[in-house]
């Protein structure tokens, strides 16, 4: 068997999302036949960055392909596929964080900028992640990212310092990790050592934005950089 071009999926890594994907046997539409190689495809464009006109022809018809990625974007296919990979999550902690992507020209008509704002697990695994425009302030999304997970501990920096957070926090039965606010009156202890475990997001931010899609917003629709963003968080867990 000839090895995987490069950006393309192992065999081992096709075989964990293969059956998550649309057209088995069955289903209506489409067969599922082409699947790896639209996959292949459509990877090829996050880790490259390029545009669509120059998807290499061994992966289709840049149009076709384009709008099949469109189809099962906003079929939710994408973000039902990292959900499913989000099995075993490392929750001794959770770090939170938010990172800003610049818009390419081309996409600035939907901002000049983009905030990814992202939960990892304690191995540097996205486990939620939300877009909001870059202006956006981090700690009203902190419930949206929390809704559902079971943490030891949450990490988060003093943008986060709130006591609506702290609360939330304490509701999962966690321990906030945060450090205070300059603006609080009453300082809060806050374990400096476990802190330093927060680098696992900063960690995180880095390998989603070595997927060339992810490191610049080249799309003017918010669904399709939304999709991207999760099928680069796919990769980090199929790794």
């Amino acid at each position: 068997m000839s090895r995987p071009k490069r950006y393309e999926l192992s065999p081992e890594h096709w075989d964990r999302i293969k059956d998550l994907l649309p057209g088995k046997p069955g289903e209506p539409g489409r067969s599922a036949s082409d699947n790896r190689t639209f996959v292949n495809g459509v990877l090829w464009v996050l880790r490259s960055g390029a545009h669509w006109h120059d998807l290499p022809e061994r992966y289709g018809e840049w149009k076709t392909v384009h709008k099949r990625f469109t189809r099962w974007a906003r079929a939710g296919v994408w973000e039902r596929v990292v959900a499913h990979l989000i099995r075993d999550p490392g929750n001794d902690y959770v770090s939170l964080d938010s990172s800003l992507v610049r818009a390419h020209q081309q996409a600035a008509t939907g901002g000049l900028t983009t905030k990814i704002r992202m939960a990892v697990d304690a191995l540097g695994r996205p486990l939620k992640l939300v877009l909001t425009p870059g202006q956006r302030g981090d700690a009203p999304l902190a419930p949206v990212l929390l809704n559902g997970l079971s943490p030891r501990r949450v990490l988060a920096d003093k943008a986060d310092d709130s006591n609506a957070i702290r609360a939330l926090v304490a509701d999962l039965g966690a321990a906030a990790v945060i450090p205070c606010n300059p603006t609080r009156k009453r300082l809060i202890a806050d374990d400096a050592e476990a802190y330093k475990m927060r680098n696992t997001v900063e960690r995180c931010f880095n390998r989603l934005k070595h997927f060339r899609r992810i490191a610049t917003r080249f799309d003017r629709r918010v669904i399709h950089f939304l999709s991207f963003l999760q099928i680069a968080a796919a990769r980090l867990w199929t790794r």
